[in-house]
């Protein structure tokens, strides 16, 4: 019989009896991160296409899920269940004075930053937020570089926090688009979009570093879309935006789908269900997107995206193209995590100049 769980609003809550603090990460390919504190395990936002879930972190302890929270499918219960971790920044506190700095991974892409949260959102309600808030005190006080990944408006309660960091820290949001509807139906409980990028916004003009993240963009998104992403991201400074385009792949892929036809975005679902069934109409769909975000960037002077392509794309492909997506993906982001910068990659531009010569590449 498991541990009692508190019943939110369809939401099982219960505490984390993880001891795990401070994990390494694969996250410096991307050039976010070294390590990863979550705050929590589960996540209340319950986005369709996140990854989580298939992941060891979530996938080797159904037991534990179980036992706090009466948890039969990890996935399919993604979002209605929410394990705390409240003594994190105590425990973490320990780590940081106990452990020699030297032994801790830094590579030169992650810059041995730590990234809260990976697996959760560090900022979803009030409980996280202070957990977040006493781990990021612990890290900066070790002057530790610390990024913060989060939907949630409420990150902007922390300012004073990170104004004392200054570019040892910076806080990023993902908005993969302003079509607060569709967005709605594919991440049910997280903020809409615009309420993201106000909280960015606040943040900025207060003087703290903001990046921002195009993580998972969809297949109808046109020349159009991404403007208007970039021109409102443009407004927040010359700030970094992280781009990929949506993965064909694993049981959240066919939910993104699904909840794209329920809410009414046939053309939506119909694009995936494509990109699903040729893997080849996949790899172009992904190259297109890449090569357009790139060459919208270039009208937003100041403005730096940085592309993820993925690993399957760039087996996908050969010569001058596939040289270069493997040069993104070994591209440092061009953000400050003290004195000095990263130079901008010169592979982080646009994969051909037009069409014609872009198929050609294909």
């Amino acid at each position: 019989m498991g541990t009692d769980h508190t019943d939110q609003h369809g939401l099982r809550v219960n505490t984390d009896p993880t001891k795990t603090v401070l994990s390494e990460s694969y996250l410096h390919t991307k050039s976010l991160c070294d390590h990863v504190i979550n705050v929590a395990t589960g996540c209340r936002h319950g986005c369709e296409f996140c990854y989580v879930p298939t992941t060891p972190a979530i996938g080797n302890r159904h037991k534990m899920l179980a036992d706090q929270a009466d948890v039969d499918d990890p996935q399919g219960d993604w979002g209605s269940y929410l394990l705390y971790r409240d003594d994190l920044p105590e425990r973490l506190a320990r780590i940081l004075e106990d452990r020699d700095s030297s032994d801790r991974k830094q590579t030169d892409r992650g810059r041995g930053v730590v990234m809260l949260s990976s697996g959760t959102d560090c900022y979803q309600d009030r409980r996280t937020a202070q957990i977040t808030r006493g781990a990021v005190t612990e890290l900066i006080t070790h002057d530790i570089p610390v990024r913060i990944l989060t939907r949630s408006p409420a990150v902007v309660r922390d300012i004073d926090l990170f104004q004392a960091a200054g570019d040892r820290l910076t806080v990023g949001s993902s908005i993969p688009s302003f079509e607060a509807p569709l967005v709605n139906a594919i991440e049910p409980n997280a903020p809409p979009p615009i309420k993201r990028w106000e909280a960015l916004d606040r943040l900025q003009q207060a003087g703290v570093p903001v990046f921002a993240s195009m993580s998972p963009t969809y297949p109808t998104m046109d020349e159009d879309d991404f403007h208007e992403l970039l021109s409102y991201f443009r407004a927040l400074g010359e700030i970094v935006v992280f781009h990929e385009p949506i993965n064909p792949r694993g049981k959240n892929f066919q939910q993104c789908l699904e909840v794209a036809s329920d809410a009414g975005y046939e053309d939506v679902a119909k694009e995936l269900r494509r990109m699903r069934d040729d893997r080849q109409y996949w790899v172009e769909y992904a190259l297109e997107q890449l090569n357009t975000v790139q060459q919208v960037a270039t009208r937003f002077d100041g403005l730096q995206v940085h592309s993820w392509p993925d690993d399957e794309l760039i087996r996908s492909t050969s010569g001058q193209l596939r040289s270069q997506l493997e040069a993104m993906q070994q591209a440092v982001s061009p953000e400050s995590f003290g004195p000095t910068k990263p130079d901008t990659s010169a592979a982080q531009s646009e994969l051909a100049e037009d069409h014609k010569t872009f198929q050609q590449l294909i």
